[in-house]
């Protein structure tokens, strides 16, 4: 499975970047290809390609706040959760995206 992720939180700081690393590991324990792009206070990192959208077989959206250029994502399958939930429970959220496939 080929995974695309945006992480964001309210300030931008920890949370984001958290939510990030455990996707990411979540992901790799799996086998998956994941692409996490980080639009923290740094702004937009690690920026997605409408390329990266259109090969990805999943969008997963662990925000606190709105995703900028949420355009880009039109038309893909999004799973939506909180940075905490990211955090606390990659394994989850990437069953969740398992499951929405």
């Amino acid at each position: 499975m080929k995974i695309v992720a945006v992480t964001a939180c309210i300030a931008g700081l920890a949370h984001t970047y958290m939510a990030k690393s455990n996707l990411e590991k979540s992901a790799k324990a799996k086998g998956y290809e994941i692409k996490v792009e980080t639009q923290g206070a740094m702004g937009v990192e690690n920026r997605i390609t409408q390329e990266e959208v259109d090969s990805a077989d999943v969008v997963i959206f662990a925000v606190d706040t709105n995703v900028t250029d949420r355009d880009r994502f039109e038309g893909k399958k999004i799973i939506t959760v909180g940075t905490k939930e990211a955090i606390r429970d990659g394994e989850s959220v990437i069953a969740k995206a398992e499951d929405d496939i």
